[in-house]
């Protein structure tokens, strides 16, 4: 069996303990998918149980569901009467260049028309596809990121390795840590039970790596608070992802904004963000002005494609990076398809959204232990290198159908109507994953603790 958890482990420092699963199968893929859901939720859950550990002399068992952690890498809510808005802008998606193939990424309002700038207007795909073919990838590429845009030229891994931005990346750590200087003296607030009470998360990021770190955290107590800016959203991800959070707006480039993040920052104990790589930094907030306005920090940050290299700054999401990084050109020889063929899920998400709240939770472990705050870096190409360097997967059996059986008895009354989740796809003895709020929209909060 192809093991993704031993490289995990080595990467957040968590002892090398086997990891316990239930059920069988896979989702359907070249790539060794389910065994990266398996690995990152699983270490997550390492880490939680480190700190339980640390903090009570007592090691809970951690388990996998292989299935249940399957199914949540695509989604986890289950709708009663009402449906989820759709996840892609209606002319997202892969075209066929002059030479090649090129996926636009338009969900957002800016970024298609960051597009159409360069394309022309579009009213379907049809039209769409026309203006594209006209096009060389590498060429249409360049001009769509330059106008603010998102887009991904499909490339081999053997292109990618030679990539100034593939050397860049591939050659840092899965999970790039620090530990600060400045100190604080915050005690353990939590419980076997609730292991991340009286944490205050502050949440900057969006779509879904990030969400899912934070989704992780509020599942064992934290408090986690969403902020967004005045225009953003994201209808079809927002049911999924703000399970146990309360969402607020702040408009960071006025005064106004400013002052009430800081006022948040200074009580926060896990700050996470998602910008691309100098965001923050533009807005005056660099990782020593952090630390100067919240000592003892805990700075958890991810981005597209690395941060190093000429992309360190580029916008990017999970499909674009799948095209960069040659796991779709991957899939389309392994079905031997006439078109790129991505992972059967959003799996670069995921899997870096565990990883971030396991450095996290570690780097909590550490400031319990030392008083200092920490720091953990992660990207979705360095997560697209463990998933490739873990090499091809044989086929393997389906996974069972889901059932009425695989859905929690609680009804989530979210704020678009009601809906079960699928069971948690983690077991920590003595420490149920639950939520205490169910979803809710975009805005919905005060700016508060």
């Amino acid at each position: 069996m192809i093991d993704l958890l031993t490289p995990i482990q080595a990467a957040l420092d968590l002892p090398p303990t086997p990891l316990a699963r239930t059920s069988a199968g896979a989702l359907p893929s070249t790539f060794a998918v389910t065994e990266l859901a398996v690995a990152s939720i699983g270490a997550a859950g390492q880490a939680v149980a480190q700190l339980v550990q640390q903090q009570t002399g007592r090691l809970p068992a951690v388990t996998v569901d292989q299935r249940l952690a399957s199914f949540w890498f695509s989604s986890s809510i289950r709708p009663v009467g009402w449906q989820v808005p759709p996840l892609w802008d209606p002319v997202a998606g892969d075209y066929a260049s002059a030479d090649g193939w090129i996926r636009l990424h338009t969900n957002a309002p800016h970024h298609r028309a960051a597009a159409e700038s360069i394309l022309g207007k579009v009213t379907d795909r049809t039209d769409m596809a026309g203006k594209v073919a006209t096009w060389n990838a590498a060429n249409l590429e360049q001009a769509i990121v330059d106008a603010g845009g998102c887009a991904a030229q499909m490339r081999s891994w053997q292109a990618w390795q030679t990539h100034p931005q593939g050397l860049a990346v591939n050659a840092e750590a899965l999970v790039q840590r620090r530990t600060f200087d400045t100190v604080t003296e915050q005690p353990w607030l939590g419980s076997v039970a609730r292991p991340l009470a009286g944490i205050k998360v502050l949440d900057l990021t969006r779509v879904l790596a990030g969400p899912v770190a934070s989704r992780f955290l509020a599942g064992l107590g934290a408090d986690v608070l969403r902020i967004d800016s005045p225009s953003w959203n994201e209808p079809g991800v927002v049911p999924e992802m703000t399970l146990g959070k309360r969402c607020a707006r702040l408009d960071l480039k006025s005064a106004e904004g400013r002052q009430i993040f800081e006022t948040l920052l200074k009580d926060a104990d896990i700050l996470f963000h998602g910008y691309r790589a100098d965001a923050l930094e533009h807005l005056g907030y660099n990782a020593e002005e952090l630390q100067r306005l919240a000592p003892g920090l805990i700075d958890a940050s991810l981005n597209a494609y690395g941060w190093s290299g000429p992309w360190r700054n580029r916008r990017g999401f999970d499909s674009l990076v799948q095209m960069s990084s040659g796991i779709a050109e991957a899939g389309m020889a392994w079905q031997q398809a006439d078109r790129p063929v991505p992972l059967p899920v959003q799996a670069l998400d995921h899997a870096t959204g565990y990883l971030l709240a396991a450095g996290a939770i570690q780097a909590l472990s550490e400031r319990l232990k030392t008083g200092r705050g920490g720091s953990a870096r992660l990207s979705l190409a360095r997560t697209a290198k463990l998933l490739v360097d873990a090499g091809p997967v044989p086929a393997q059996p389906a996974l069972r159908a889901e059932g009425p059986d695989d859905q929690g008895l609680v009804v989530e009354p979210t704020a678009w109507g009601p809906a079960h989740r699928l069971l948690a796809p983690l077991s920590i003895s003595g420490t149920p994953l639950q939520w205490e709020l169910p979803a809710g929209k975009l805005g919905s909060h005060r700016p508060q603790w």
